[in-house]
């Protein structure tokens, strides 16, 4: 330390030092070795000299340290100074393009790979930042771009190659001409190395964009034949798939022309990975045949390509599989009924390809696999699976039960997981093809969600709101809002298997996401199976689950389920626990959750609602003995406050603000006191919102009431609900009491026609004398029936069984005396039963004045009986 307080690291006396500090590399041994020792693990050894260049760097303008660590050649100050290139140059361009660029370009010619590659990102970076003109960087950094074009490593080749494809976009037509293409002519000749050749390939597919057609004709497209004729395949396969670029470039005549020909000899060239190449290239570019070379030309090729996919070319399989569905799409319109057959049942054969040992089909005739093909296979399968929509299209919607569904349920219980992802992955596009064919594939959306591979479940999970809905609103016949249930057969058990599932992982994204999509549910299944099923256990979750987000997305998706729950009482018995369990919980954990529970009750809930429930079980907070739990309040109170509307709520604000005196008179800890002095300036500078409308609230205010008006419309709702239980239960009384009273009419009508029976054979047995007494007796019954009965009930008979009161009547109107008195109490019971199956109900004091109207008849009766029995005797 002493030595270095002596030295003057002014910039004439630098390197006289840094030359005496040299000498210290007689101890450097023992001193590394020391530092080895007694040095922790993982802390990085520098030799003096670095230790000296680091000095001297922290001393000298960052110019000057550069230019230092350059001279030096240590290669970590040279990547150093090439990463911070970009900064320099946005500081003081001209100087780093006076004193460090040439250094650099010094340097990258004995430089190593790390440094190679920092400079041409640092290079592309300095064209993004245009931090000089495209003429100065052209002149300054285009020749060292292309210096370093034929480096001998490959990776290094290509990061300078990509530079330079992407300087090209910015270079005018004019320097493009003289620096770049005037210099690929001799790049290009089949004289010139391999990886020179291969640059040239990609450089002139590149150029096609930038020139007219005639020029691309004159200059470019004989390069391209004469590349496409190389004696090597790797500069045939490169100059193929740069055909499509070159392709756009020149218009649909000269690709017709030039490039046609030339991928049909490349389709048939002896080298696997150029007709790849080739048929890969001649997909892409469907667009740009008309249909007679696509029928004349393509179309055979790529029967070819199928036929010998099987047989002897194997190679292409993967690549055949994979565009597959843009191919039977492209040439839809040119093929024959046979032609259409024939390509969808080759995607059939592909679709199980590998599977017909595990399913028992020619066992003799396939060898056993080895584990490259197996893998080939996968690979060929999940194509087939990625290519499930397009082939939708290509056998129209409607015809999905017939022609494919078994390739979807093969596909969808595929042995292997990369296939069933797939599958997850592309389930919602299928779902969108089918539109109202989607109840088809449910008992697929199932299988998913049960699947043993949490991969699959995610990327089921993915769009799982959107499928649902689908299947919700176009699920056939049942798809109404009182049959969703029926619309998703066994839904509910796949849903929380997977949800079960996901939480004894230790993939808690993937459980994250999969609660935050089940938010979704409100509008696919029932409040009651919401409630019973899916609410307690986000509750759950948020008790006993450790993982932070995973506790915040079961808080919102409670809330929501709260928001579209339809019954009072479980409202209130859910916002009971809430308070209770998470609020007034024994954890500060739990009181902490319960913040961030109000923090989304307050996004989805009006005010009032907030007001009402949660506003006073949140203050009671500002008393917790724990301080994270006060601190995270104190961040929460403005927007407690804002849910405030004077004056209707003048009464919780004035609790609010003695929360916050008692918080800045008796908080202890320093934290929480700073917060709270931050929270009151921020407090006191909020306007509250009055209960009429203002316009500086208008849209939040406009929003509420929106809100506020769907909950109270969920009330009356659930109070049409109970009114339309309670009609059907009474409905059902009604029922069961019009049952009753035609059981009894059949069992009087019974007794009554015995009387009749023993009535009239005692009166054929009387005498004349006998007749006229009953027909006297008959007349006082009459008036006596007439009096017994009460005005209220003068409109008996119009009961619902009429007809059988009726037909009483009559048979007493031709009765004697004694027959009358003897069913005058069972008329009167029936008729008072059928009365009471109307709609309208009689209140009790009818029904007490109908008892007395019946007790006066009754003594009537018996006083009658008593006269006419002494009449007789006299």
């Amino acid at each position: 330390m002493v030595f270095f307080s002596r030295m003057d690291f002014s910039q004439g006396n630098l390197f006289g030092y840094i030359e005496d500090l040299q000498e210290l590399t007689i101890i450097e041994r023992p001193v590394r070795r020391s530092l080895k020792v007694s040095a922790p693990r993982g802390t990085v050894l520098y030799e003096p000299r670095e230790i000296a260049s680091a000095w001297a760097c922290a001393r000298l303008p960052e110019r000057a340290g550069c230019l230092h660590g350059t001279r030096s050649g240590q290669d970590i100050q040279g990547t150093s100074v090439v990463a911070n290139l970009p900064v320099l140059m946005r500081q003081n361009p001209a100087e780093t393009l006076r004193r460090v660029l040439p250094k650099i370009r010094e340097v990258l010619h004995v430089a190593g790979v790390e440094m190679q590659l920092t400079a041409a990102v640092s290079f592309l970076t300095v064209l993004q930042d245009e931090s000089v003109s495209i003429h100065t960087y052209s002149h300054s950094f285009l020749h060292i771009i292309l210096q370093n074009l034929e480096h001998r490593d490959a990776g290094v080749s290509n990061a300078w190659l990509e530079t330079l494809l992407a300087v090209i976009e910015a270079l005018p037509k004019e320097t493009i001409r003289h620096e770049i293409l005037n210099p690929l002519v001799s790049k290009a000749q089949i004289s010139q190395s391999l990886q020179s050749r291969l640059v040239s390939c990609k450089i002139m597919g590149k150029l096609a964009y930038k020139f007219e057609a005639h020029i691309v004709k004159r200059e470019i497209l004989p390069l391209v034949k004469s590349l496409c004729q190389d004696v090597e395949y790797e500069v045939r396969t490169c100059m193929c798939r740069q055909l499509e670029h070159i392709a756009q470039g020149i218009g649909t005549e000269l690709t017709k022309t030039v490039v046609l020909p030339e991928l049909v000899e490349l389709a048939r060239d002896e080298g696997s990975s150029v007709r790849l190449a080739a048929f890969e290239t001649i997909v892409n570019l469907l667009d740009m045949f008309d249909a007679d070379d696509r029928s004349q030309t393509v179309l055979p090729l790529v029967k070819s390509f199928c036929e010998k996919s099987f047989k002897a070319d194997e190679s292409i399989l993967v690549s055949l599989s994979f565009h597959l569905g843009k191919l039977c799409n492209g040439l839809y319109g040119i093929f024959t009924p046979e032609q259409h057959l024939r390509f969808l049942e080759f995607y059939k054969k592909l679709s199980t390809l590998g599977l017909q040992q595990e399913n028992g089909h020619n066992d003799n005739q396939l060898q056993l696999q080895t584990l490259e093909q197996e893998k080939k296979y996968i690979s060929v399968r999940k194509n087939c699976a990625y290519n499930f929509p397009a082939m939708i299209v290509f056998v129209d919607p409607k015809n999905f039960h017939l022609e494919l569904y078994s390739i979807f349920f093969c596909l969808c219980h595929d042995p292997e997981v990369p296939v069933r992802y797939t599958m997850a992955i592309s389930f919602y596009e299928v779902a969108k093809l089918l539109n109202s064919g989607v109840y088809t594939i449910h008992k697929e959306l199932v299988t998913l969600l049960q699947d043993e591979s949490l991969e699959v479940l995610d990327a089921l999970v993915g769009h799982l709101p959107e499928i649902l809905e689908l299947m919700t609103t176009n699920g056939g016949e049942n798809s109404g809002s009182e049959s969703k249930l029926l619309s998703i057969p066994d839904l509910i058990p796949a849903l929380t298997t997977a949800e079960q599932r996901a939480a004894t992982s230790l993939k808690w994204r993937t459980h994250e996401k999969l609660l935050q999509k089940y938010a979704c549910l409100p509008h696919i299944i029932s409040s009651d199976q919401i409630y019973y099923r899916f609410l307690h256990r986000m509750l759950t979750i948020i008790l006993t689950n450790n993982v932070l987000p995973v506790q915040k997305a079961a808080a919102r998706t409670l809330c929501v389920y709260l928001r579209y729950n339809r019954k009072q009482e479980q409202r209130h018995e859910v916002i009971q626990k809430l308070i209770e369990q998470l609020g007034q919980g024994k954890s500060y954990w739990n009181r902490l959750r319960f913040l961030d529970t109000c923090e989304f009750i307050m996004e989805l809930f009006s005010k009032s609602f907030f007001c009402k429930y949660f506003f006073l079980p949140v203050l009671e907070l500002t008393h917790d003995p724990v301080a994270n739990v006060r601190m995270k309040l104190c961040y929460l109170l403005p927007k407690v406050k804002s849910t405030l509307k004077i004056p209707s709520d003048k009464h919780l604000l004035q609790q609010l603000e003695l929360c916050i005196r008692k918080l800045l008179c008796q908080e202890k800890d320093k934290d929480v006191l700073t917060i709270v002095k931050r929270t009151v300036l921020e407090l006191d500078r909020m306007d509250i919102s009055l209960d009429a409308f203002q316009k500086r609230f208008y849209e939040n205010d406009l929003l509420d009431q929106e809100k506020e008006r769907q909950e109270h419309l969920l009330l009356e709702m659930e109070q049409l609900e109970k009114e339309k239980q309670q009609s059907e239960g009474r409905s059902t009384n009604v029922n069961d009491k019009i049952f009753e009273k035609k059981r009894r009419d059949n069992k009087t009508s019974s007794v009554l026609a015995k009387s009749m029976t023993l009535s009239v054979s005692g009166s054929s047995s009387g005498t004349s004398a006998g007749k006229e007494d009953k027909k006297s007796k008959l007349v006082r019954s009459q008036s006596f029936s007439t009096q017994a009965l009460h005005p209220k009930y003068s409109n008996i008979d119009k009961c619902p069984n009429k007809s059988s009161a009726t037909g009483y009547t009559s048979s007493v109107s031709g009765m004697g005396k004694s027959c009358m008195l003897s069913f005058t109490d069972d008329t009167f019971r029936t008729r008072s039963t059928g009365n009471s199956g109307n709609a309208t109900f009689p209140s009790s004091s009818s029904l007490t004045t109908s008892r007395n109207s019946f007790n006066s008849a009754d003594q009537k009766n018996n006083g009658n009986k008593e006269s006419q029995s002494r009449k007789m005797s006299m």
